[in-house]
This record gives structure tokens, C-alpha cells and sequence, in this order.
């Protein structure tokens, strides 16, 4: 069974509406999807209507912004309650915080020589809530970086042009929003922190004092190694497995819907929980 439950629609920042996302996954063999919008549940109705017409399993999710270390961290939710009242009043401080960066950001790029860029990103948003992926659509489409990964490396991240540091939920907050919703939370694609390893098994500890159950071994952005680790971490702390793409954009080659791996074979699939 193809199951993916790390995805992005319009609603924050992926390319496709989330109608279009379940077309496009139901096309490539996905059999069970979670939409995972970052710091919002605004296209679940339409994704999961999208989802019974297409005779696909949906699950309510969504990717928290959380605040760990001095880091920025993301937590995944999984089959909750979108309308927990914690966990609605947890999204709208989320929200105000993102529209206060998206203008931090605007400005220092424009202190950079790059005007525009507030509204150049607006226009890549469809309305809805401005996050980085529209700042770097609107940098490569002007010509002021070759790829998204290029913006990344030279413009959106730390001691860099357009970086602007996050005040997100804390660790406690956001892993509370999802259970008090009745969901499972889970540490979203771990390798890509680069954390080193007793770092990783700090967050991981932090993460289930908080209650946390599960972490992501299979993500898009991680690689064979990087699976086999996580892996082993999920059986050393007993945690749950999970799998997702963290599809985007269907114009990033390298993440695609219904081509994740299998877990590994000693792992927990955090699906056994609500599938």
C-alpha cells in the first residue's frame, strides 16, 4: 500500500489546490494521503471531498512550526480534530507570526537590493498564508537565483539576506494542540536538522516527555542512510514510524507522490494507529 502523510497544497505552500494534489496523488498510486499544510488546516475539507470521490484514504494533518533549541523544528499532526479549540487558537498566533516574518523578510531583502518582494510573493500565494517557498518562487522567477535550492543556500537561511529568525510554538504547545485534538504527533523529516546524534536524541527525548509517539524514517529529503538511522532511533525509543514525501511542487523532480520506500522491517507504522 502506497501511503504518504507529509504533503503541501495551496493552503501554505505548495504549488497544486488540494483538489489537484489528491488527483495527482490518486494518479500515482497513493492510496492513503495526509495533507499537511504548515500551520493550518484550511484545505482539509476540500482534500478530503477530493479524496472520497477518488476512492483514496484521507487523513486530517497539518505541519506545526515549533521553537526547540534555537532551532526551528517541525511537528507533524496526524488524524485529529481540525476544530480543537487550543488547537485553532495555537494556528491563528502561528498565522500572525508568519504575516509579521513574511514583511521582516520583505524588508531586509529589500535592504539586500531585491524590491518587491513582499508583493512578488504574494503573487506566487494564491491568497493565502506567505511562506518561504513563495519568497523563493518569486527570487528564481526574477532572475535572482538559479533553483529553490539556490535560494535556500544563499538567501533564506541563517547569516543570510532574507533569513528571519522564528518565534514559533514551543515544543510542549504544539505536540499538546495535536493529542488534546485526539492526533498523533510526529518529528517531521529529522535529517534534515543536521543535528548530530546526541542532539537528535535530546529533541527526540524532549519530543516524547511532551508526548510525542512517532517520528518520520521514510521523507523525501532523506536518503538510504539517513532512513536506516532514523530507523534504529524509532526501535531504540519505541516510537512510531512514519512516511511521507513532503511533496511541495510537482516541478521538484526529486520529490514525488507514490514513490516512497517501504519502511524498514523492524519499524512501527504509525498508521497501525488509525488506519
Amino acid at each position: 500500500m502506497q501511503i504518504d502523510l507529509h504533503t503541501h497544497s495551496t493552503a501554505s505552500d505548495g504549488r497544486l489546490a488540494p483538489q489537484e494534489l489528491i488527483k495527482r496523488a490518486s494518479e500515482a498510486g497513493v492510496e492513503v494521503l495526509a495533507l499537511t499544510d504548515h500551520d493550518g488546516v484550511d484545505g482539509l475539507i476540500e482534500a478530503r471531498k477530493a479524496a472520497q470521490a477518488a476512492d483514496m484514504q484521507f487523513v486530517n494533518g497539518i505541519e506545526l512550526s515549533v521553537s526547540w533549541n534555537k532551532r526551528t523544528i517541525h511537528i507533524v499532526g496526524l488524524n485529529f480534530q481540525p476544530d480543537y479549540e487550543p488547537l485553532q487558537r495555537g494556528i491563528a498566533g502561528l498565522q500572525d507570526f508568519r504575516e509579521r516574518r513574511a514583511r521582516e523578510m520583505a524588508q531586509k531583502l529589500d535592504k539586500a537590493g531585491i524590491p518587491g518582494a513582499y508583493e512578488g510573493a504574494q503573487s506566487f500565494s494564491d491568497g493565502n498564508m506567505l511562506g518561504r517557498m513563495h519568497f523563493a518562487n518569486f527570487l528564481v522567477a526574477n532572475g535572482y537565483a538559479k533553483n529553490i535550492r539556490h535560494v535556500f543556500k544563499h538567501y533564506l537561511v541563517a547569516n543570510k539576506p532574507g533569513h528571519v529568525s522564528g518565534d514559533w510554538a514551543t515544543m510542549e504547545e504544539a505536540v499538546s494542540w495535536v493529542t488534546g485534538a485526539g492526533g498523533i504527533a510526529v518529528i517531521a523529516h529529522p535529517a534534515r536538522y543536521k543535528l548530530t546524534r546526541t542532539k537528535l536524541r535530546k529533541l527526540i527525548k524532549d519530543f516524547m516527555q511532551a508526548g510525542g509517539q512517532a517520528i518520520e524514517v521514510v521523507s523525501g529529503s532523506h536518503d538510504v542512510n539517513e532512513v536506516k538511522t532514523m530507523a534504529a532511533h524509532a526501535a531504540d525509543f519505541d516510537l512510531y514510524a512514519s512516511a511521507g514525501s513532503d511533496f511541495h511542487d510537482p516541478d521538484f523532480p526529486w520529490i514525488k507522490l507514490g514513490k516512497l520506500p517501504p519502511l524498514p522491517r523492524q519499524c512501527k507504522p504509525v498508521w497501525d494507529l488509525f488506519l
